[in-house]
């Protein structure tokens, strides 16, 4: 997002995903000071989040009630999925209810 807008803030709502607490995302963080806006999401907040909505639509498509042999079938069902939902982006913007960066 940085390197798409060079000469804008950027602002991202930040929830509390645990890789969000990774020291190479810190250091990104850290190295975009001014540049880069964190808009901290309370905790199990989803409604906040437009991504979480996507992330609903997966579960119920793919792992719901399905328990996957290898990581080689959920890997597949996983890319059918964003694969489908990329020929559609219309239906994918509806979901997320924006038009996201």
């Amino acid at each position: 997002l940085l390197d798409k807008h060079p000469d804008q803030v950027v602002y991202v709502a930040w929830d509390n995903f645990t890789a969000h607490q990774d020291d190479e995302v810190e250091a990104v963080v850290r190295g975009a000071t001014g540049r880069l806006v964190l808009l901290y999401l309370p905790t199990y907040s989803p409604w906040l989040n437009p991504i979480e909505m996507l992330w609903r639509h997966f579960r119920r498509e793919v792992t719901h009630c399905e328990l996957f042999e290898t990581v080689k079938a959920l890997l597949a069902a996983t890319r059918n999925f964003f694969d489908r939902y990329n020929q559609m982006p219309n239906r994918l913007l509806s979901i997320i209810g924006s038009n996201a960066a």
